[in-house]
């Protein structure tokens, strides 16, 4: 949906995946709306594969002008310290490696933005309710500090850095475990009473990609709410308590 939304906006996409029947589809959608597309496989794990593929992309349309870093491993909530480092290596580190070829090549290009895609369970202080997997919220936390750190990349290369921390998408998966819940057991495990829509998200990363205002931006979107960007400089938590009282003992 997001590489639609901007072939539909007039921009020259490059589709990349692992999945090469999945990504042809998708070129071949695009294509058949009438936008410049094509496909190149890579797997984000492999830094070569990372570089060739951003190479591909200033031998083909001329220059790298938008990133959305958007590889993410199969979410496996329920070995939490399984796959830790496959998660990792795509979430994170391949994020990290396109993030580096794409500033050369935007460096090259006269500037150009960079969208990274986190999550808002990167945010989340602890859950009230069991769920989650460690290694994907370590990757979408480290997804915004890359973000927030490259700020300064606006103001010396013309290149933004900005993030979407989205909530639940109803998507395959998410949509599907949504829907077999009742408004009631949907609050009782801390599910949103609705789910983001992939036009949303689409939205919400060309908005990212596109306002020059924008620049070292985390864009929380929390499923229920409207979209809201994170303070610049924030740190981290707007909310403290205090430490409980308890007496200390001490053995002499």
């Amino acid at each position: 949906m997001i590489a639609a939304r901007f072939a539909r906006d007039g921009a020259a996409v490059l589709v990349s995946d692992i999945d090469e029947a999945g990504g042809e589809e998708s070129v071949r959608l695009i294509a058949a709306g009438g936008g410049r597309t094509a496909f190149f496989r890579a797997d984000v794990r492999d830094e070569r594969q990372v570089k060739d593929l951003i190479a591909f992309g200033e031998r083909t349309f001329g220059r790298v002008t938008v990133l959305v870093n958007n590889a993410s491993a199969p979410f496996r909530p329920g070995e939490p310290l399984d796959h830790w480092a496959d998660t990792v290596q795509t979430d994170l580190l391949g994020a990290m490696f396109a993030t580096r070829h794409a500033i050369d090549a935007m460096r090259r290009g006269g500037g150009g933005a960079i969208v990274n895609i986190a999550s808002i369970s990167a945010l989340w202080h602890g859950r009230r309710s069991p769920g989650g997997a460690p290694a994907y919220d370590v990757a979408k936390a480290g997804m915004i500090r890359l973000t927030t750190a490259l700020a300064g990349l606006a103001e010396s290369d013309g290149i933004r850095v900005n993030c979407l921390a989205p909530g639940w998408i109803a998507t395959h998966g998410p949509r599907e475990y949504w829907e077999s819940l009742t408004p009631a057991e949907r609050l009782e495990r801390g599910v949103p009473s609705k789910l983001l829509t992939t036009t949303q998200v689409a939205d919400a990363v060309v908005r990212l990609a596109t306002d020059e205002s924008l620049a070292g931006r985390v864009l929380a979107w929390w499923s229920e709410d409207e979209p809201r960007l994170v303070k610049f400089g924030d740190r981290g938590y707007a909310e403290f308590v205090d430490l409980p009282t308890r007496s200390l003992k001490f053995e002499v």
